[in-house]
């Protein structure tokens, strides 16, 4: 499932994001949500989170749910 709609994402769910500086190359950084920085109910290129290890990126992929 993709991350564009925030209802599906919520603390402590696995997910793939891609981190500001990859977004160039696409990578994708592995991660559990902390918090979520996007207010609105959908974006295009992905919800932004915070992951528990504080790294900010939009969710790309969600991996599964907890």
């Amino acid at each position: 499932m993709d991350g564009k709609n925030r209802k599906d994402i919520y603390p402590g769910l696995e997910v793939d994001v891609i981190l500001k500086k990859d977004q160039r190359s696409g990578k994708r950084t592995r991660g559990i949500v902390a918090n979520l920085l996007t207010s609105a109910p959908y974006h295009s290129r992905g919800i932004k989170v915070r992951l528990e290890d504080g790294q900010v990126g939009r969710v790309a992929e969600i991996v599964d749910e907890i």
